[in-house]
């Protein structure tokens, strides 16, 4: 059998590979690295534009799970597919939700476009936000995960997280 150094892996799929385990390794300026400079992100909680907020979105993450959960951080990917310029990839994380410290196993599909560079221009995450919002929020997200109002709540409230890390002595 013979070993598979990388050199005939499509350049996408090691991009997602390298995406995913970074996020393993919660290394978010790896992560930012997958990026192209003019990328977009989407999930139920962020809607991003460029790298540095994309990146930013990462570290953040990355950053509060090292401080507050590693201990229970755990993610897992597979699914990881890549045709020309286009790739998907499913993704499970099991963390702690550092604003009410409730555990959270979320199951994510991820849908990626690429530049020539095999960078990632458009990026969306799907997960079930009322299933996610039930174990991250308890009894709130059980009543009214179901709802736009609390997804925009939880959108606001990422937004504005994600503006004060940028604009703190880290970002």
């Amino acid at each position: 059998m013979a070993i598979n150094n990388g050199k005939n892996i499509p350049m996408t799929r090691r991009t997602i590979e390298t995406l995913y385990t970074a996020l393993r390794q919660l290394d978010g300026v790896v992560m930012e690295s997958c990026y192209a400079a003019d990328a977009s992100f989407e999930d139920p909680a962020f809607t991003l534009q460029g790298r540095e907020r994309i990146g930013g979105m990462w570290r953040m993450l990355t950053e509060a799970t090292r401080a507050k959960g590693r201990e229970v951080w755990r993610l897992e990917f597979n699914a990881v597919d890549a045709q020309g310029q286009a790739g998907s990839a499913h993704w499970e994380a099991h963390y702690r939700f550092s604003a009410t410290g409730r555990m959270v196993h979320n199951r994510i599909d991820a849908r990626f476009e690429f530049n020539a560079e095999g960078k990632i221009v458009r990026h969306v995450d799907r997960f079930n936000f009322w299933t996610w919002s039930r174990q991250a929020l308890g009894t709130p997200g059980l009543l009214l995960g179901w709802t736009p109002m609390l997804r925009h709540k939880v959108q606001a409230q990422a937004a504005d997280k994600l503006d004060k890390y940028l604009a703190g002595p880290r970002g």
